[in-house]
């Protein structure tokens, strides 16, 4: 990624407060070319997807066909989230979207946008909307602005 995506991204990181981190596991993308076997590529990045998650963490998937959330729903969410007390797991897919075994594992789906949207970007968006909410859960002035 570019130096722009990562200080974008660890702008929000760092404002979180430490009884709500964020972080980011990517997994690498599986090579495409001409003649790519790209339903045996979603596969195999769908496996070391699913095993990067640990045991227990509800996940929540960002596809185009998730419902829309506003920042007071996600917000929410966060809320239900932290009393359910189980760590989440956000998934962002590759170009080709999520595979199969990822979305069936999804608790919840959420939309950013009915666009495609480049993963550099919805990277920094994902990490400013979950700081937006926190915000508003928090009583923070941030979220005002």
């Amino acid at each position: 990624m570019p130096s722009w995506v990562e200080q974008g991204y660890q702008q929000y990181v760092k404002r979180f407060p430490s009884d709500m981190p964020l972080s980011l596991t990517e997994i690498p993308a599986g090579k495409r070319g001409k003649n790519a076997d790209i339903k045996r590529i979603l596969h195999k990045e769908g496996e070391l997807t699913m095993a990067a998650i640990p045991k227990g963490n509800r996940i929540v998937t960002l596809e185009v066909t998730g419902k829309p959330w506003d920042t007071p729903t996600l917000a929410n969410n966060m809320e239900k989230w932290q009393m359910d007390g189980r760590d989440v797991s956000l998934l962002i897919g590759g170009p080709e979207g999520l595979a199969p075994e990822c979305i069936a594992a999804s608790e919840q789906k959420w939309s950013l946008s009915p666009l495609t949207l480049p993963h550099p970007l919805v990277r920094i968006i994902v990490a400013e909307s979950l700081y937006r909410a926190w915000s508003v859960n928090a009583n923070h002035p941030y979220h005002r602005e």
